[in-house]
């Protein structure tokens, strides 16, 4: 993936940030600092948030709904909003002409994904969701290695992402506000790297279980669940393990690795001394492993800052906006696959 290229200042997409909480205000600071946006408009119900995003962009325009910030002269929307309020407030900025940048997940289910992604190619704009991961100099070294096939023939992956802390949102913990639990919150960040690295694959469930307090539900719609597990099989015929978890005893506050192996080598992506923000990637060689990529990596703001940098040359959609719906495809198997 290439360095971000300068763009000349009248080319600058003018932006509205809906919600400006934690997530919308560092995606809006990771922007300014690139210089990839002027005349930012605000939009959120809470005063505090507003008046600290203020202290980042003094002379952005205060709005009190979405509505009257598409009013503005706008080239895109950036929403960190609640799930629940994601795929209808995507959709009303898309119908409005706006690019559209929002936080995962795009949908609760695949039905709204569906719509939200049907509506961007109506409307022939572009769209894009915050999967960061695949942005980080670790994932983007292992892509380098997987498409030039030093690895060989892929066969096995086993993807896990443990959190030993749970969101600080009551909404994240209501089925209807946030179409699920830690599957939805983490899972979906592993199910993204897959379809990513390798070529968006057909993929199918084998097994899947999903559970509160140590307990199996068979419906996420009336119980977030607080670990989920997996075993899919791509249509390339790799065999994916994958797991995560919210509030899980692993000694460090998160476990997080994606393990590749092939049958001329293996690579492995991995946090470091239990970060959420420091990742390095090794190469293996039977019992030899190289150290590929180490921290430091400003990568959280990566994926918003592409999306601006696009924005600024082209308001087209994407094809690859169908790994979006491949993406919420695979999540509603493993749901429904437990209900079996």
């Amino acid at each position: 993936m290439e360095e971000l290229v300068e763009i000349q200042q009248d080319m600058l997409p003018k932006l509205g940030f809906l919600g400006v909480g934690w997530i919308g205000k560092n995606r809006l600071e990771s922007l300014v600092s690139a210089n990839l946006s002027e005349n930012i408009a605000i939009c959120d119900t809470d005063a505090p948030s507003i008046e600290e995003t203020l202290k980042v962009v003094p002379h952005a325009k205060k709005h009190d709904c979405l509505e009257d910030m598409l009013g503005e002269n706008i080239d895109g929307v950036v929403i960190a909003t609640p799930s629940a309020l994601h795929a209808k407030q995507a959709i009303t900025a898309l119908e409005h002409g706006k690019a559209v940048f929002c936080q995962k997940p795009l949908g609760r289910n695949l039905a709204e994904t569906k719509a939200v992604v049907n509506q961007a190619q109506k409307s022939d704009k572009l769209l894009c969701v915050d999967y960061s991961y695949r942005y980080t100099k670790g994932i983007q070294a292992i892509k380098e290695v997987l498409d030039e096939e030093k690895l060989g023939k892929i066969y096995a992956v086993e993807a896990v992402f443990h959190n030993a802390y749970g969101p600080d949102k009551s909404w994240f913990y209501d089925p209807k506000l946030s179409g699920g639990g830690c599957l939805m919150d983490l899972g979906s960040h592993l199910v993204d790297l897959m379809l990513y690295l390798f070529d968006a694959p057909s993929t199918e469930v084998r097994y899947a279980n999903i559970l509160s307090g140590g307990k199996s539900i068979s419906n996420h719609w009336e119980t977030v669940e607080d670990f989920a597990e997996a075993q899919l099989c791509t249509s390339s015929g790799i065999s994916v393990r994958m797991a995560c978890s919210w509030k899980l005893s692993v000694g460090k506050d998160a476990d997080i690795y994606l393990k590749i192996y092939g049958t001329e080598g293996g690579a492995c992506f991995h946090n470091v001394n239990g970060s959420f923000y420091d990742f390095q990637a090794d190469i293996y060689t039977q019992n030899h492993a190289e150290t590929i990529v180490t921290p430091p990596d400003d990568w959280g703001g990566k994926a918003i800052q592409r999306w601006a940098e696009k924005l600024a040359h082209s308001n087209k959609f994407s094809s690859a906006n169908n790994e979006l719906i491949k993406s919420a495809a695979l999540l509603e198997d493993i749901y429904n696959f437990t209900r079996l």
